[in-house]
């Protein structure tokens, strides 16, 4: 294994956040990794801004799902990370997943701690909620900046195709081989969705789609509520 990372960042009409995420990935271009951007034919500038500081720009058919499977296609090194367009690695975001899955060898994947952006108190709660679950469950979601091996992606067949809860999906398939190294370091994320809609009712919203999937409502039904 090499160590290089390939950064896969599915877009959609992201024009007001792209150059800034891909600004901040420019450290670690530099020290050899790759950025790819998968974007779902945007109708905005998205793909002309990405182009700018992205290593490659592929258009895709839309779905988080397709989309990210079109970038660890096109990957060429060893290490995949799965990162949301309004999410941010640390900037020895390398370093620390080549140190975690040298320390366990027996894992091939894993996630981050998520930090949201907002400064309400109860959004300290909802962190640490989100990362206790994912640690207790061995189950990520996509806001966590989700790594894996290529060779144990391709093994499990990579993302299901599906509108929703792809992240768990592929979670679920992972942990049959290894549960996941939890690094502690927090990636950030933003909490526009959960200050927009209101902190409590996107926690009930968020646990009740969770309990649904969890109980067998499919994806197709689940994005209606979404």
């Amino acid at each position: 294994m090499n160590g290089l990372l390939s950064i896969i960042i599915p877009t959609l009409n992201e024009e007001d956040i792209i150059t800034n995420t891909l600004e901040r990935l420019e450290v670690l271009r530099e020290a050899g990794h790759e950025v790819i951007v998968a974007d779902a034919k945007s109708f905005d500038k998205t793909y002309s801004l990405a182009a700018q500081f992205a290593d490659s720009v592929l258009l895709t058919e839309e779905g988080r799902g397709w989309q990210m499977n079109a970038g660890a296609e096109y990957a060429n090194n060893d290490i995949l990370v799965f990162l949301h367009a309004d999410t941010r690695l640390p900037d020895n975001a390398d370093k620390l997943i080549n140190q975690a899955l040298q320390e366990d060898g027996k894992k091939d994947w894993g996630r981050f701690d998520v930090r949201l952006s907002g400064k309400a108190r109860l959004l300290r709660l909802v962190e640490r909620m989100i990362n206790w679950r994912s640690c207790f469950t061995g189950i990520a979601t996509g806001d966590q900046a989700i790594f894996v091996k290529a060779s144990t992606f391709k093994q499990v067949d990579g993302f299901a195709d599906i509108p929703l809860m792809e992240d768990v999906d592929l979670s679920r398939r992972l942990k049959r081989i290894t549960r996941p190294i939890c690094i502690k370091t927090p990636v950030i994320t933003s909490s526009r969705r959960w200050e927009e809609n209101g902190i409590i009712r996107t926690i009930l919203l968020m646990w009740s789609l969770r309990l649904a999937y969890a109980l067998g409502v499919s994806p197709e039904t689940l994005k209606k509520y979404y």
